[in-house]
């Protein structure tokens, strides 16, 4: 049972205005978004960076983006947020299911990457989610495989996730309907 209730159908009014804005047309709105609601000020004012994060505007390609995101939730131990963009997003970015096993209970070593750029981004993500720093060496690899818009698009997103990780864990959502546990990717 989720510590703050989620809003339930029927939506009205700006609720149901912002929870259109969250999702894509005809998409029924996720147990996170029902949740954020519940403080509309908070959820209008997250809309912005949260369409950027998810966006053609973003300097990350796809695949890239969901690298990041579900690394920093599986490090973050969000089961919920990491279920959600495995479901949606694993196969449309080419994440197969060693890489998806890898992203949530392995290591950057792990057989299955092969393309260097994979790997710094997920030895980004776990030298932020460890140490908030990202060192000389990791540096030089990073700014080889990425340009500076790229590399702060990369900053940023982790720290979006690690917010939408805590508020996630923090309230308990349950899972939805079809999102994978950490248990599946075994």
């Amino acid at each position: 049972m989720p510590r703050i209730s989620p809003v339930q159908p029927p939506f009205e009014g700006e609720v149901a205005e912002r929870l259109a804005a969250m999702m894509p047309a005809g998409v029924p709105p996720i147990l996170l978004f029902r949740t954020f609601v519940q403080n509309l000020p908070m959820a209008k004012a997250m809309g912005t960076w949260g369409s950027y994060e998810l966006s053609k505007r973003l300097s990350l390609s796809m695949r890239d983006r969901e690298i990041v995101i579900d690394r920093t939730c599986a490090r973050c131990r969000c089961e919920y947020e990491w279920g959600v963009h495995v479901a949606f997003f694993a196969d449309r970015v080419g994440l197969n299911a060693p890489q998806v096993t890898s992203l949530t209970h392995g290591t950057p070593s792990d057989p299955c990457w092969f393309d260097g750029r994979d790997r710094v981004l997920i030895e980004v993500a776990d030298s932020l989610h460890d140490t908030s720093q990202i060192d000389d060496e990791l540096w030089a690899r990073l700014s080889a495989e990425l340009t500076d818009a790229e590399i702060l698009d990369v900053l940023m997103l982790c720290g979006w996730y690690h917010a939408i990780s805590f508020a996630a864990n923090g309230v308990g959502l349950e899972l939805e309907d079809g999102s994978p546990r950490f248990g599946d990717v075994l």
